[in-house]
């Protein structure tokens, strides 16, 4: 057969050349997929594979109508990924600009992460016995990188000092959110969406409704300290944790930022729905 006799002239050079192509193929996809991993276009590729999935389909079935709708979005698709992924595809040339689209990445260190705790926790314990209002967004699987864009770029060392610093009132970086990525404190005076939610309680203020906002649209974990009470709160997931205590608070984000959320008796959680339990 001829597949037979292409593989039997191959040389030992041949082959490992071939090997070697085949894995800087998959490198370069692998590099990629981290490079647009935690931002919203993972999920546009997903629902592109869906398409392309469902023309298959179309073929097998002879549904000829549906497969023409479908490949008609198929060959505009190249100009729609050029248009949606614009952020991404800059990114992606600055990387490589600075040649640095082949190093690797780091993992997120368990030690790390109790580093910066600590350091959050220090610093919303001196906001919140001063009711200095502070609004802080942690970025989880998807990217802020869009509401990263309306602040002022810091690219700083998360510490408690820098944190109160940023929140002090009457400071040029104050009115707004901050945003962490990974360890670092990527942007300050950022604007974050609204909720629209119509059972949030009246008396929650423009900072809750933003953290209750980001968290219905995103997976991210935001800190709000009250500006007239002092009362700390998280969200996540449409999820409000009010008036914690500072151990209370520790407890949360750890269990947030680390595992599976898990609700604790001693703190009231609202769910955009208006649930209210313990």
């Amino acid at each position: 057969m001829q597949i037979i006799e292409n593989f039997t002239d191959l040389t030992p050079v041949n082959v490992i050349v071939s090997i070697l192509d085949v894995l800087l193929v998959w490198y370069v996809i692998y590099k990629l997929l981290t490079l647009i991993k935690g931002t919203k276009a993972v999920q546009l590729l997903k629902g592109l594979f869906v398409i392309i999935v469902a023309r298959f389909a179309t073929v097998v079935f002879g549904l000829d109508t549906l497969g023409w709708m479908l490949q008609e979005v198929i060959d505009w698709g190249f100009l729609a990924i050029i248009i949606i992924f614009t952020p991404e595809i800059r990114r992606a040339l600055e990387q490589l600009g600075r040649g640095k689209i082949f190093q690797r990445s780091t993992s997120q260190l368990e030690d790390e992460r109790l580093r910066l705790v600590e350091a959050m926790k220090k610093a919303v314990s001196y906001m919140a016995k001063r009711r200095i209002g502070a609004l802080i967004s942690i970025e989880s699987e998807t990217g802020l990188n869009e509401y990263i864009e309306t602040g002022i770029k810091l690219n700083a060392e998360i510490s408690s000092e820098l944190l109160i610093n940023i929140f002090i009132p009457n400071t040029p970086l104050h009115d707004g959110a901050v945003i962490v990525q990974k360890d670092k404190i990527t942007a300050a005076a950022c604007y974050l969406p609204l909720s629209e939610s119509t059972f949030i309680s009246k008396e929650l203020g423009t900072r809750h409704r933003a953290a209750l906002g980001l968290s219905e649209v995103t997976d991210a974990i935001t800190i709000v300290v009250s500006e007239e009470t002092g009362g700390i709160s998280l969200t996540k997931n449409g999820n409000l944790y009010r008036n914690l205590s500072i151990d209370e608070f520790e407890a949360h984000l750890k269990t947030m930022w680390f595992g599976p959320e898990q609700d604790s008796d001693s703190a009231s959680k609202w769910t955009w729905r208006g649930k209210k339990n313990g």
